[in-house]
């Protein structure tokens, strides 16, 4: 079976739990905390970066979200999550790098620094200057959902991609950091709270990374 390598807060991990989960493939899910530089992941991934999916039977291992993304896309036909015309399988990977890239840079990654590693690793503080920049910014994004969502029934067209996981993925992330603010984003929360009623995003809700407590809406597919 196949093993992932990820911890709690990983967008990119999410990312890839939800397209599995989406095309009934098992896995296992191995605690890995990149931070710690184990050797023996290092071994797997010299980049010393989650997400990591091995087989040890058959001696196979992806690394990075997109590549594990396509190489499910490419071998297993239930539930194509880039799907559509070449324009629109286009579109759908445009909005993925939109969210892997951008959404991450501007919004998750300050926020797991200053709310995950700053406490968990270095002991310090978070820098309210960064978090205010960072949810001043997490602000346009949900604007531009917002804008998605009122022109298409999902993020990348007509069907549910792997767009709206992407999406999915780090808005959990930075939702559990208490980094969103939802007031004036209605059809954003909307989007969201449908994804939220998914079996396969249930898993990610219930789960908690150690002494950070998300916010009392997190988990509720209603809010």
């Amino acid at each position: 079976m196949w093993q992932l390598y990820q911890f709690p807060l990983c967008p990119f991990s999410r990312k890839v739990r939800l397209l599995l989960s989406e095309k009934g493939i098992g896995y296992e899910l191995w605690r890995e905390n990149p931070w710690e530089g184990r050797d023996e992941f290092l071994a797997l991934n010299p980049a010393g970066r989650t997400p990591v999916l091995h087989d040890p039977a058959k001696g196979l291992t992806l690394i990075d979200s997109r590549a594990i993304c396509e190489y499910f896309e490419e071998t297993t036909d239930k539930n194509p999550m880039i799907n559509g015309t070449a324009a629109g399988r286009a579109e759908i990977r445009r909005l993925v790098a939109l969210f892997d890239e951008n959404f991450y840079g501007d919004v998750t990654a300050p926020l797991m620094h200053e709310r995950m590693k700053k406490r968990l690793v270095y002991r310090a503080s978070p820098d309210s200057r960064v978090l205010r920049e960072a949810m001043k910014l997490a602000h346009e994004h949900l604007y531009y959902i917002d804008h998605l969502v009122d022109h298409r029934p999902w993020l990348g067209g007509p069907m549910m991609s792997l767009a709206d996981l992407a999406a999915a993925a780090q808005i959990s992330v930075a939702d559990y950091l208490g980094g969103l603010d939802w007031s004036g984003h209605e059809q954003a929360a909307s989007w969201y709270a449908v994804f939220k009623s998914r079996p396969s995003f249930r898993p990610l809700l219930a789960e908690r990374m150690e002494v950070i407590q998300p916010p009392s809406h997190y988990a509720d597919v209603n809010a």
